[in-house]
């Protein structure tokens, strides 16, 4: 099994941070992976909706990293499973109320490697690390 976690604490409302995050499309704007987002099915930020996604892959090239909202429980948490693509991980996000009236926010991953994947354990490991150490990048976006 590969894991990876980051959390952060950011200044702005549970409220807040959990509509940025809901909203698929602003995925771009704080991973550096996502090349192209859009809505493809459901509706926006809620349980069943699918974003399509384009991500860099190895190489340089374009891969499938399509997701589905699997859990929106609003201003507390946000999971979701990666359904295309060569890695499925499973993420969730959770947020708490930070004392100073901001949000601590934890973004984690988990991958089980099937087949081939399991060869390639250390590239996915650091693959998982990197994106979920994009939650600073998340924090500049939001702190603006």
């Amino acid at each position: 099994m590969a894991a990876a976690e980051h959390s952060v604490t950011v200044r702005r409302t549970p409220e807040d941070v959990y509509a940025f995050l809901a909203d698929g499309l602003n995925n771009s704007r704080w991973r550096s992976s996502v090349r192209s987002v859009s809505l493809a099915s459901g509706s926006a930020g809620q349980v069943g909706a699918v974003y399509a996604q384009r991500l860099a892959g190895p190489g340089g090239r374009e891969i499938d990293g399509d997701y589905r909202i699997t859990e929106a429980q609003p201003s507390s948490s946000l999971r979701f499973e990666v359904i295309a693509g060569p890695a499925r991980p499973k993420g969730a996000f959770t947020l708490r109320p930070a004392d100073d009236g901001g949000t601590h926010l934890t973004f984690g991953l988990a991958l089980e490697p099937k087949g081939l994947m399991r060869l390639m354990s250390g590239m996915v490991q650091k693959t998982m690390d990197s994106e979920v150490a994009q939650l600073t990048k998340l924090k500049a976006v939001l702190e603006q």
